[in-house]
């Protein structure tokens, strides 16, 4: 009697390894992290175990660490003091996320440094744009965010990622971008953005919680029930001139990073978000799962789905784990 004899590529952790189809590397990862005016200030992040808001001098204190693992990007979130009804201080050129972008590119110039280019966390209402009769304006927050992307520019960014899921935001941010003579700063348009629980734990991290306006973002995000809308979020991005595509959030939504893999040529990111990564976290807290394995077969899963690149707040503990050997 014949039959497929599939175990014969299974046998041993050798045999497993040169035949497997993905794998995690350390230059798949991106970091994100959350900057705080101040000094002395490493606050952790009670609902992201393990994450924390730093001030500009703990924050190069983390990048030697994030150096030293050979991770080779980070996103990087503002938290200013000051906040108003149109996010100012996300276009100051003296803004907290400016200076954390200096400083990096500075003392760590080979790390790719990824700005986040949005209002919420700067905004006083807490969305994403202006506020007009409890209705976020879509045009009059294009200029605004134009400004924020020419300014983390000028500041160094190496990319430019606005997340705001305004109407024409990526060919705004180009023509933007092109003008001020940063023609070569690539765009890595958050393409398709749903309105998601799972953002949960981040607005602690980032202090973005929506205050006043709209009680969420379900105006301007996507609906989670929705497959062929996120298709033509993602042509409208690819034709206004992005460079990468983000997925978010991963874990509820492969298909769509197969679906935006297999419809599209541009590199595709994927962001393992803080209500996924506080999930496994309090789970392995209580003992309850193996929090390596679980992480690893997470990640794999997005790299299977088509992922180029995951922004991930596992990416110190992933890198530590691939430095030591422990894929299996």
């Amino acid at each position: 009697m014949k039959f497929a004899r599939h175990r014969r590529l299974r046998q041993n952790a050798t045999m497993r390894k040169i035949v497997r189809e993905n794998q995690i590397n350390i230059a798949d990862l991106i970091y994100p992290l959350f900057v705080v005016e101040g000094k002395g200030i490493r606050n952790e992040i009670l609902s992201m175990p393990g994450q924390y808001q730093f001030s500009l001098d703990k924050l190069e204190v983390e990048m030697q660490t994030v150096n030293a693992l050979g991770i080779p990007a980070v996103i990087l979130f503002g938290i200013p003091e000051y906040k108003d009804a149109v996010g100012s201080e996300a276009y100051n050129d003296e803004g907290i996320l400016q200076q954390a972008i200096r400083m990096i590119k500075e003392k760590f110039p080979k790390i790719l440094v990824i700005a986040d280019t949005c209002l919420c966390e700067y905004t006083d209402h807490g969305h994403c744009g202006v506020i007009e009769h409890d209705c976020v304006l879509n045009d009059e927050s294009l200029e605004l965010l134009v400004k924020t992307a020419v300014s983390q520019a000028k500041a160094g960014a190496d990319i430019i990622a606005p997340s705001n899921m305004m109407d024409g935001f990526v060919v705004a941010i180009r023509t933007g971008l092109d003008e001020a003579e940063f023609e070569m700063v690539p765009i890595m348009s958050y393409a398709v953005k749903y309105a998601s629980a799972f953002y949960g734990p981040f607005r602690d991290a980032a202090d973005s919680a929506p205050r006043t306006g709209p009680k969420d973002r379900k105006g301007y995000q996507m609906d989670s029930a929705n497959s062929r809308e996120a298709m033509r979020e993602a042509q409208s991005d690819v034709e206004e001139g992005a460079d990468f595509l983000i997925v978010k959030p991963a874990l509820s939504y492969l298909d769509i990073t197969r679906q935006v893999r297999d419809r599209f040529d541009l590199p595709i990111v994927t962001y393992n978000v803080s209500g996924e990564y506080s999930m496994v976290k309090a789970a392995s807290q209580k003992g309850w799962i193996d929090e390596k394995r679980i992480v690893m077969e997470q990640l794999v899963s997005m790299k299977r789905a088509g992922a180029d690149m995951i922004i991930t707040y596992f990416a110190k503990d992933v890198a530590t784990w691939l430095t030591e050997g422990c894929e299996e």
